[in-house]
């Protein structure tokens, strides 16, 4: 699969080219124009971007604020700070108090590679979930983020958007329906389904490309909405294949695995299942390809994973 952009810069792109024909469209930053790609946006529309500094409580109640008044604001920091500094806010400015701010966690999950935990956002998905009232979207490549910046303008929920920083493959058909709570399904197999998020969508993909090979059909699902869940495709698919593995750059506490095994239990479906993603414990430094590596989150440790999960030799 040859590479597209980084999804941010198609998301810098696409809200630039929003936010010219509409003035109600702001940008709030946390000295994060550089790493979110918006110095263009700055300079073409610096009347619609505020920089708040090294500060990102002041950033959500400041977007908060805005979007009170009628604004339509997207707040950018790095997912890491944003999800852990700036949670009270989030959670009472933005979700209880419905102010429809569009919140956009930059070089998420483990995005910022050898600079180490401190920089790593592994629990964003475990804190947003459990407070009501704010959306989750993790795009998997640029058709899909240009969809969501497209469709976060008018969501009628506070929302939070995450991006990584690599260059994405082309998943899509640029024709394909999107949705937000509304997964896609790239490609189906009766032995195995993959439901992935995010940058780990593409793993999966190719993941199925070797599996393939060895004559398994294993499905891919791009679930790039994680709140709310896409539950019918979920159970569509624990219907139709042997076995599903959830894939995601985020602990497997709190998390895509976690919400689809439990949704599973609830609807009493059972079948061979396994949560790929990062173990409790002192994440390894590296890149961020190394560091998938390591933990599976690769083709060939995705292609390992289905083949055990089938066979039934697969370790707790």
């Amino acid at each position: 699969m040859e590479p597209g952009k980084p999804n941010l810069v198609v998301f810098a792109e696409t809200l630039q080219a929003l936010a010219q024909s509409d003035k109600e469209i702001l940008v709030v930053t946390s000295d994060s124009r550089g790493s979110g790609k918006l110095e263009p946006f700055a300079k073409a529309l610096p009347e619609q971007l505020v920089e708040v500094g090294i500060a990102e409580q002041n950033l959500v109640g400041i977007s908060a604020g805005l979007a009170a008044s009628g604004k339509k604001v997207f707040g950018v920091s790095p997912a890491c700070f944003l999800t852990a500094r700036g949670l009270e806010q989030i959670k009472n400015d933005v979700a209880y108090s419905d102010n429809l701010v569009k919140l956009v966690g930059i070089s998420a999950g483990v995005s910022y590679g050898a600079l180490g935990t401190t920089h790593h956002s592994l629990h964003d998905f475990a804190a947003l979930q459990a407070i009501n009232n704010i959306d989750i979207v993790v795009p998997a490549d640029n058709f899909e983020t240009q969809k969501v910046i497209e469709t976060a303008v008018s969501h009628p929920k506070p929302l939070y958007i995450r991006f990584g920083k690599k260059a994405m493959p082309h998943l899509h058909q640029p024709d394909t329906p999107f949705e937000i709570g509304k997964a896609i399904t790239l490609s189906e197999g009766a032995d195995v389904t993959f439901i992935a998020i995010g940058e780990t969508v593409a793993e999966a993909v190719e993941a199925s490309q070797l599996l393939a090979q060895q004559r398994i059909a294993a499905g891919v699902i791009s679930m790039h909405t994680l709140k709310p869940l896409d539950k019918e495709a979920v159970l569509k698919a624990a219907l139709f294949t042997k076995a599903l593995i959830t894939v995601e750059e985020h602990s497997v506490y709190g998390g895509l695995g976690s919400t689809v095994a439990s949704l599973l239990m609830d609807a009493q479906v059972y079948l061979p299942f396994k949560a790929v993603g990062f173990p409790d414990e002192y994440t390894v430094t590296g890149s961020q390809t190394e560091i998938f590596s390591h933990y599976g989150i690769s083709p060939d440790g995705l292609a390992e994973t289905a083949q055990q999960l089938l066979t039934g030799v697969l370790t707790a």
